[in-house]
């Protein structure tokens, strides 16, 4: 096989699919993020507030002290009621109380150049602990001025932002009231394809509280790509991505995931947009794995802020094409496509066309396995990764650094 004529192929291959920083690829595009921009309670078919571009780094949280079990558990955990035909009805009661609708205000001025407030968009969000920190997404709460906490006991408060976090699509809000209703945190480790799941949340801002649908776990560990800004920028890869059959909808942006335990397992963020050309995705929904919304939420709570660790490359998975060119046996690992210049991965010597194929001696096996093996540490840590390079067999020592703000 001419080299130079394979590397040309397998540059092709990865600029068609390269991701930014350390996520996986699979883009299921074009995703739309499922919080609506339409002021409650208007119907429209406009989809949620773009995200903030995403920087060259890692998106993943480092690791924190996770949300105790007082401060997250509201409810005793219970198990799957036997009775599958009231089965959904005893999540959606024990869930609903603690779903709210966040409405993002954003300030306008008028004829006379004064200001008022409007609406600007619709979205969702579940109380987690007793304190009224909500978990909802990002894109949500992006641009407000002020933001509206409606529950569905008919209670509103105005909400505090307490941190955002733009490379993970995830935002903690919190309202000072007392006798607020709060979900049980699960894990969503535990969760298998097949299991069914419950989506809950304010679809289309319509009056009423929040609706509910039902579906199962599709596919776990997906990465994939939220749509950019109007201005051409990309949006954040999220990783450790739940993709459901449960409908979600407009609105649904920030809602909960929940299993039949009651349980949050996952927070919801968008949909597929079309399947083919013309074509909308039918029954294509993803939501944030909750092992990897907590430590961003226990971040955001403490310091305001996720730290993330960084890398410094952009990579594929290793797929079989990708493979046959160049010209290797191995089938799990990913390939660098480019490594960013004075970055953690440029100090320790790693290369276009090296195949990452397991760090600290685990394989990297999965769409989100490098990105998930990086976010179990943090910024100083240092990884040893196992790389092949033509037909050397190397381990590379890497240092993380701290992701560069966006």
């Amino acid at each position: 096989m001419n080299p130079s004529g394979s590397h040309r192929v397998v540059m092709r291959l990865l600029l068609a699919s390269l991701l930014v920083l350390f996520g996986a690829s699979c883009q299921l595009a074009p995703a739309t993020p499922s919080a609506t921009t339409t002021p409650a309670p208007t119907v429209a078919a406009s989809t949620a507030a773009t995200p903030t571009p995403l920087a060259t780094a890692l998106p993943a949280s480092s690791p924190t002290p996770v949300l105790t079990p007082t401060a997250v558990a509201a409810a005793p955990s219970v198990a799957p009621p036997a009775d599958l035909s009231t089965a959904i009805r005893q999540v959606a009661q024990k869930v609903k109380p603690a779903v709210v609708q966040i409405t993002n205000q954003q300030v306008q001025f008028d004829q006379f150049n004064q200001p008022f407030t409007i609406p600007a968009g619709v979205g969702s969000g579940v109380i987690y602990d007793r304190q009224g920190h909500i978990l909802t997404n990002n894109h949500v709460i992006e641009g407000a001025e002020k933001l509206q906490v409606s529950l569905p006991d008919g209670r509103s408060f105005p909400g505090k932002l307490v941190g955002a976090d733009p490379l993970t699509d995830l935002a903690v809000v919190q309202v000072s009231a007392t006798d607020l209703p709060s979900a049980e945190l699960g894990d969503s480790s535990k969760l298998e394809v097949g299991d069914w799941v419950v989506a809950i949340g304010n679809a289309l801002g319509l009056p009423g509280g929040p609706t509910v649908t039902v579906g199962v776990v599709s596919a776990l560990g997906r990465t994939i790509q939220e749509p950019g800004d109007a201005f051409g920028a990309s949006g954040p890869f999220l990783f450790d991505v739940i993709q459901t059959s449960a409908p979600i909808n407009p609105g649904n942006s920030g809602g909960p995931l929940v299993n039949l335990k009651g349980e949050v397992v996952g927070i919801n963020t968008m949909i597929a947009g079309q399947a083919e050309p013309g074509v909308p995705a039918q029954g294509i929904g993803f939501a944030i794995a909750i092992n990897t919304a907590k430590p961003v939420a226990d971040q955001l709570v403490t310091v305001g802020r996720a730290v993330h660790p960084y890398l410094g490359i952009r990579y594929v998975p290793l797929s079989p094409t990708i493979a046959a060119q160049l010209g290797t046996t191995q089938r799990d690992g990913v390939v660098v496509g480019q490594v960013a210049v004075g970055s953690p991965a440029a100090r320790a010597g790693l290369r276009r066309f090296d195949i990452i194929t397991a760090i600290d001696g685990v394989p990297l096996q999965g769409d989100s396995a490098l990105a998930q093996a990086v976010n179990k540490h943090k910024p100083g840590d240092t990884l040893t990764l196992k790389v092949i390079r033509g037909d050397q067999a190397l381990e590379v020592r890497v240092t993380l650094g701290e992701m560069p703000s966006p």
